[in-house]
């Protein structure tokens, strides 16, 4: 009897337990969003290295610095033409 019970307890949470059978296709299709998403992040961080490899290591490209401090500072001469999105 005892054994039954036992046996009846995990067959009903191998089946429909968190990680039991049918969850297999909800962690599958979350397994692909999380790699987009990680694919999309990893992205964006190369993205910024080469950002910042540009700024740093001595070698700062002056156009990139020049456009970024302008860009913070709101600023611009008085013979440029200001295009604005």
């Amino acid at each position: 009897m005892l054994s039954l019970g036992c046996f009846t307890y995990f067959g009903f949470h191998s089946w429909s337990g968190a990680y039991g059978l049918n969850s297999a296709e909800a962690l599958e299709i979350r397994r692909v969003d999380l790699t987009e998403q990680l694919a999309s992040l990893t992205e964006r961080r190369q993205h910024l290295e080469r950002q910042v490899l540009l700024l740093s290591d001595g070698a700062v490209e002056a156009d990139m610095l020049d456009e970024r401090a302008r860009f913070l500072l709101n600023v611009a001469r008085e013979d440029e033409v200001v295009y604005f999105n």
